[in-house]
């Protein structure tokens, strides 16, 4: 029952948007999770661990292309798979 296909490396700056050049497809084949000072986030769309930023959507507030503003929060980053 062990899994022998290897997870790729989880990347320094990785983002969701398929347009950002942070964009690894590969990553996001399987569930990884997001830590901002110890506490795991559902909602974080990019990141970057050595610079300790997330970027988390603006509740309901959209640019004019419509797609979500998103905040910078920053803090102690970690990335791992689920």
């Amino acid at each position: 029952m062990n899994e022998t296909t290897q997870l790729p490396p989880l990347p320094d700056h990785l983002s969701a948007d398929a347009r950002s050049p942070f964009h690894v497809a590969a990553v996001f084949e399987h569930d990884i999770g997001i830590r901002l000072n110890d506490k795991e986030r559902l909602d974080v769309e990019e990141y970057c661990i050595s610079e300790g930023w997330v970027k988390v959507p603006a509740v309901k507030t959209r640019d004019r292309k419509g797609n979500p503003l998103l905040i910078k929060l920053k803090g102690k980053v970690e990335a791992f798979y689920r």
